[in-house]
């Protein structure tokens, strides 16, 4: 997780300050950050409840910009299937988009439960408290850290440098690159649909390549 720290760390105090500069309060700002742990919608749902937009619209919007965790709960569903409802709701919970992704890196098929289980737990982990600390530091400290600091910025830079990273394959390479330029194409969608479009390109792309090299293998 040392990779991932900096990048999820620079957003999390992203998101906390955003919180608090756009009027919530430290209280609601905590409550938010620590019930909903979504940067994107959290950051999508804001500038709806600065202007006081109605409950089903911010609602509607938090919805769409999560609806990519259909596509990753619906991918790692075998592998936490046999738990019980408590720990596959909690599981949920902490399931991020880098959570997923590493997990799915590290375990494409299910196999080992205790192994699998152990590295999902420790990740999510790690993964939530790089968020949470940072974003909890923004909330108490969002009146003296200055926004000229660029902190969005340095989180986009330490993101991308880990999805490179990522890029072990030619699978992968070209998922992404269809998934970037799906989130370009579609960007003009409302309720920030790109970002749903674009996960759904990469994974499809991806899915179908594997598939493709596996009925390859298999032929020979």
């Amino acid at each position: 997780m040392a990779a991932v720290t900096l990048g999820v760390a620079a957003w999390g105090l992203v998101t906390g300050v955003a919180m608090v500069k756009a009027g919530l309060g430290v209280p609601l700002s905590l409550f938010m950050s620590l019930t909903i742990y979504a940067g994107s919608a959290q950051l999508a749902a804001l500038p709806l409840m600065v202007v006081g937009a109605p409950v089903w619209v911010i609602w509607a919007t938090a919805v769409c910009v999560n609806l990519r965790f259909i596509i990753f709960s619906a991918q790692m569903r075998p592998f936490f299937m046999h738990l019980p409802l408590r720990w596959r709701l909690l599981a949920g919970y902490l399931t991020a988009d880098l959570t997923y992704v590493l997990f799915m890196k590290r375990h494409p098929v299910p196999g080992d439960r205790e192994a699998q289980g152990a590295y999902f737990w420790g990740n999510a982990s790690m993964n939530w408290l790089s968020w949470q600390v940072p974003s909890v530091v923004g909330i108490l400290l969002a009146n003296v850290i200055p926004t000229q600091w660029g902190l969005g910025f340095a989180g986009v830079l330490a993101l991308l440098g880990l999805g490179y990273s990522l890029m072990s394959d030619r699978a992968t390479a070209v998922s992404a690159a269809v998934a970037g330029t799906a989130a370009v194409a579609a960007f003009a969608l409302p309720l920030r649909l790109h970002i749903v479009v674009a996960i759904a390109a990469g994974v499809c792309v991806g899915l179908l390549m594997d598939r493709t090299a596996t009925a390859g293998e298999a032929a020979r």
